[in-house]
């Protein structure tokens, strides 16, 4: 992809412009997650009574690396729990396959 592929954009988060060149199929998103930050940065504000946008995009920044973290680990657990059903069943399937 070659930049005249690129579609230049602008997001605006914590009352900043940034102006993006993006592929076409990352637009949604990206506009979708400045939302989804922006919102963020409101309910913050809002509930924490914190003025200073740095400070607000620090505690959105953690919130969503914990989400990440979080996520990470429970689709690891959920890894771990479905190669242990598959072990019983292959066991199942052994000890049937030795009676008949």
């Amino acid at each position: 992809m070659d930049m005249s592929d690129l579609l230049k954009i602008k997001l605006t988060i914590a009352n900043r412009v940034y102006p993006l060149s993006v592929a076409p199929e990352q637009e949604a998103s990206l506009r979708a997650s400045a939302k989804k930050i922006e919102a963020t940065i409101l309910q913050l504000e809002k509930n924490y009574a914190v003025r200073d946008k740095q400070d607000v995009l620090a505690m959105c920044a953690l919130q969503y690396a914990a989400q990440l973290e979080l996520n990470k680990n429970s689709e690891h657990s959920h890894s771990s729990e479905t190669e242990e059903k598959i072990k019983q069943l292959i066991d199942m399937i052994e000890v049937h396959r030795a009676v008949y």
